[in-house]
């Protein structure tokens, strides 16, 4: 009983943590914002299994976090509050590095709102290690099969065209073109918030996605990208609904259905367009949708009939028939 109880004040007093900082978490990353829509947002990629928790941390009109190499994530917590209370995120590292006794092994990036960075690492960083720092970002890597990969991700960060994520996306691909990490590769994340705050997390995390163990993970990061891209574009045209607004609706959900195939999606995209469509009264046009859906899986055709008892479909059966002969033509 006494040595349970000895393991169990070990653990909350934070006395283990001499064994986690024997296993380095991370290889390289990004923090980066968006000049012109205020975006903040951080990637990661690591040969260790879900990286993202760890690494990346990210608040909508206050800053970005990278906290890796032998990782303490009370960098990513504590850098946010520290930027949200004022500091930059040179004067937030200066407070965290000096109180930290082994910051030797740490490797940090981070970025406020206002695209100040901060970058470090230590010196006992495991080789080939280091970071640089440009205009609204920086890219900081660790444990790399080659010293020229940091470089490489500046590189490809300042010349790619796009929206936040998809430059965040192109840093990570350059890194591992020039060799990533020497252990190879397993998990990845990324993370962009918008500028400014609403005051409803889940709705300023525009990007949010996770890898957590695959055997390419940043070519996975970048097809759920591109699914989410399109997710986004559905939420458009649903809030062009709401509006009453139903050509431009329309032209959101086309663009949505655009980004990516319907086996992506398994039909949930079309069939939700339909349905959306069938309660705007746009009868004729939701059918092309339906029928989208209908090829991927007949069953989409059993759930029209269990719509309304959810009030999502219109208590007719006619129109409910009517519906589920044109999907199926």
């Amino acid at each position: 009983m006494i040595r349970y109880l000895v393991i169990i004040i070990i653990l909350s007093t934070g006395l283990t943590q001499t064994l986690s900082e024997k296993r380095p978490v991370s290889t390289y990353s990004i923090v980066a914002r968006d000049p012109d829509t205020g975006e903040l947002g951080v990637a990661v990629q690591s040969h260790w299994f879900s990286v993202g928790p760890l690494v990346a941390w990210a608040e909508a009109g206050v800053g970005a976090v990278a906290t890796q190499s032998f990782i303490d994530p009370n960098y990513g917590p504590l850098g946010l509050e520290l930027m949200k209370a004022g500091r930059t995120a040179q004067e937030a590292m200066d407070a965290l590095v000096s109180t930290d006794t082994g910051k030797d092994v740490r490797q940090v990036g981070m970025i406020d709102a206002s695209g100040n960075t901060a970058v470090f690492t230590g010196n006992s960083t495991i080789p080939f290690a280091g970071h640089k720092m440009g205009k609204n970002y920086s890219v900081q890597a660790n444990l790399m099969e080659n010293p020229t990969v940091w470089d490489a991700m500046a590189i490809a960060f300042e010349s790619s065209d796009g929206d936040l994520a998809e430059k965040l996306l192109s840093a990570l691909e350059a890194a591992e073109n020039e060799g990533g990490d020497i252990r190879g590769r397993q998990s990845a994340a990324i993370l962009v918030v918008s500028g400014d705050a609403t005051g409803f997390p889940w709705v300023d995390r525009i990007f949010d996605l996770r890898i957590a163990d695959h055997p390419n993970p940043v070519q996975e990061l970048r097809r759920l990208v591109q699914l989410k891209r399109a997710y986004l574009k559905l939420n458009e045209g649903d809030d062009w609904v709401t509006k009453h607004q139903m050509e431009k609706a329309v032209k959101s959900y086309e663009e949505a259905t655009s980004l990516v195939t319907d086996e992506q999606t398994n039909g949930e995209a079309p069939f939700w367009v339909g349905v959306t469509l069938v309660e705007a009264n746009q009868i004729e046009e939701s059918y092309p949708y339906f029928r989208r859906a209908y090829r991927q899986d007949k069953s989409w055709a059993e759930l029209i009939n269990r719509l309304p008892a959810a009030g999502l479909l219109p208590d007719d059966k006619k129109l409910l028939k009517k519906i589920i002969r044109a999907m199926k033509k």
